[in-house]
């Protein structure tokens, strides 16, 4: 069960993200000063809690005469490559902000969330693609379903698309890509290694990208100690931090399957918080096509519990 709530908090982490991105827009900040002091909060904070374990791991060591005192990959020292392996699964964090966060200039941030959340059926689709299987009638089903809530969702149907940014919904979809490469990658790097080190080694890959393709001059012009520092450690504790060790945690014990339909809780959130935060409209039909895509999300998984009951071998 806690492997469980971990994924499900780290998700609701993530439905924080966009009102404070709006506000910190609001500010006259720029995508890669808000971006930038988001990572390197995620960065202190993750090495910190990686400094943290090895001293506990290491004081119980000799406390215990070097028992068995943890499970084995506690203690796993991790070679260069396993550690640019973690760097890597960690990029697509980087391009999820960047790309999502600058939707947010065109597209309201209930909107934008929606966008996002299509990682739903994108995740399926990527892992139908590498398996190379052909959905089931379930997925198929279920993927309908997720459509036809997003149209509801986002108001296409009661505004129409003429009335949208283009290039606002394009950056949405693109983080939603992004996103989704993210979950299923954040189980499959190096999941013998302790969640402490591999967030780390994570966040620390994301942060090396983003200063390639934005130089945190924020950090030498004095930009940081205006109110950005504010916005960047609520942004690296909600989005650069506690979303990857919950996910580190949790992802690696129910599958990239169950962790894509927990992530659905980030969608109320950050619509939720943009109705009462930012003061955006969100009609009722809008809140109707909500609830169906949290139903279509949860839909296969209901799906396998009910096969489950009903077989022969379930007793």
């Amino acid at each position: 069960m806690k492997y469980y709530v971990s994924v499900l908090a780290g998700a609701m982490s993530y439905g924080i993200l966009s009102t404070i991105v709006v506000l910190a827009y609001g500010e006259g900040y720029k995508l890669g000063e808000v971006v930038g002091t988001q990572l390197i909060t995620g960065f202190i904070l993750s090495w910190m809690l990686a400094l943290y374990t090895r001293f506990n791991i290491k004081r119980k060591q000799n406390n215990a005469g070097k028992s068995p005192i943890a499970p084995a990959h506690v203690f796993q020292k991790l070679t260069w490559k396993q550690r640019l392996m973690l760097m890597a699964a960690g990029t697509p964090t980087v391009i999820t902000g960047l790309v999502y966060y600058q939707s947010l200039r065109y597209i309201p941030a209930s909107l934008a969330i929606i966008l996002l959340f299509q990682f739903t059926w994108i995740s399926v689709l990527i892992q139908a693609v590498s398996k190379r299987q052909r959905p089931n009638k379930v997925t198929l089903f279920t993927l309908v379903i997720l459509f036809g809530g997003t149209l509801l969702a986002a108001g296409f149907l009661e505004q129409g698309l003429a009335e949208f940014n283009g290039l606002g919904i394009a950056l949405g979809l693109m983080a939603a890509v992004s996103y989704s490469l993210f979950v299923l990658f954040s189980g499959k790097a190096v999941p013998s290694a302790h969640p402490a080190f591999r967030s780390a080694w994570m966040v620390t890959g994301g942060l090396v990208l983003l200063c390639i393709l934005f130089p945190p001059t924020f950090l030498f012009n004095g930009l940081i100690w205006s109110q950005l520092l504010v916005f960047g450690l609520l942004l690296g504790f909600f989005g650069a931090f506690i979303p990857p060790v919950l996910f580190a945690i949790g992802v690696p014990h129910i599958g990239g399957d169950m962790a894509g339909i927990l992530g659905a809780v980030e969608l109320p959130v950050a619509v939720l918080l943009s109705a009462i935060v930012l003061h955006e409209h969100v009609s009722v039909l809008q809140w109707f096509g909500v609830i169906v895509v949290l139903l279509g999300v949860a839909l296969p998984e209901l799906h396998k519990l009910r096969v489950k009951r009903t077989s022969p071998s379930y007793s």
